[in-house]
């Protein structure tokens, strides 16, 4: 009787060994590493700086930014720093020749325009996000850009506000038009694609609206190139139902949090998306305090 079993015992075992593996891959499998639909690209961000061994693991916190290196000493003072991305606006020059500069308005002039920006930069290993204010700046950018890509060893990233958002006055880019321009420099980069904000000491502030949210999604959801959204964090307590939402809609999808120097925030507020949400697709654009009284939080790490 004995011998009769102890086939079947043996065949048991690999059984159980194969669901348990299932079990643990189901169990550890992020919505990230989902595998994204074909002809889809991913963020390669974190990966790129993991490589470097500049962060430890997949989490967007750990990303440090340099604001405004709109000057020749900025981006000499950005590349010598920690930061792994470098943050610069672009516009054309207010007179002849009119080409892209490294400002933001009200400036129309600059030190160093974008070409030799580029150039300062390929030696670096560090991400760059380039910010458009107006939409005649951004072909003869990305032209520009084109010219090097493959001297570039860090992350691109494109940014414009590209709608309207929770009380912005500014006008937005338009978006077909933006995104036309951009074209195929739009390749292996980062679009980040926002709302023109508002803030307010004095009066209510309202958050991201779902038309908002759902006119966004609508914008992105035939793009194939990831896409991160810039969001103000003082609006984020409001809008954590239309935020989640819209990044359940593509895995493609991640949230850049931003604030103004002139903006009231209580970084408390900012936890249900560092609870809820994975750590991969959430970047945190703060100022150095901030990001320390956010680390401090009970549940941050």
């Amino acid at each position: 009787m004995k011998s009769r079993l102890r086939p079947r015992r043996l065949l048991i075992y690999p059984f159980i060994f194969f669901v348990c593996v299932t079990v643990w891959i189901t169990w550890h499998l992020k919505p990230d590493d989902a595998t994204l639909p074909a002809g889809t690209m991913s963020d390669q961000t974190l990966d790129h700086f993991l490589k470097k061994g500049q962060i430890e693991e997949r989490d967007a916190a750990a990303i440090q930014w340099y604001h405004a290196a709109n000057s020749r000493a900025k981006i000499t003072e950005a590349l010598k720093s920690s930061a792994h991305m470098i943050e610069a606006d672009i516009l054309l020059r207010g007179h002849d020749p009119a080409e892209p500069i490294m400002a933001h308005l009200p400036q129309n002039d600059s030190d160093i325009t974008l070409q030799e920006w580029l150039k300062e930069v390929m030696a670096s290993d560090k991400g760059i996000k380039l910010d458009f204010k107006s939409l005649e700046a951004v072909a003869p950018s990305m032209a520009l850009l084109e010219q090097v890509r493959h001297e570039l060893h860090g992350p691109v990233w494109i940014n414009a506000d590209i709608l309207p958002g929770p009380g912005g006055k500014a006008t937005p880019l338009e978006p077909e038009g933006f995104l036309d321009a951009v074209g195929v420099s739009a390749r292996n980069a980062v679009l980040s694609l926002g709302w023109t904000t508002g803030w307010s000491s004095s009066s209510e502030n309202p958050g991201y609206s779902w038309e908002m949210v759902r006119q966004m999604e609508n914008v992105c959801s035939p793009l194939v190139e990831p896409v991160t959204f810039p969001v103000r964090a003082s609006l984020m307590s409001q809008s954590f139902a239309q935020l989640q939402w819209l990044l359940q809609q593509s895995d493609r999808y991640s949230l850049t949090v931003w604030t103004s120097l002139s903006d009231t925030l209580a970084v408390e507020e900012l936890m249900p998306y560092r609870q809820n949400v994975s750590r991969s697709r959430v970047y945190y654009d703060l100022s150095e305090s901030q990001m320390a009284q956010l680390k401090g939080l009970p549940g941050f790490s």
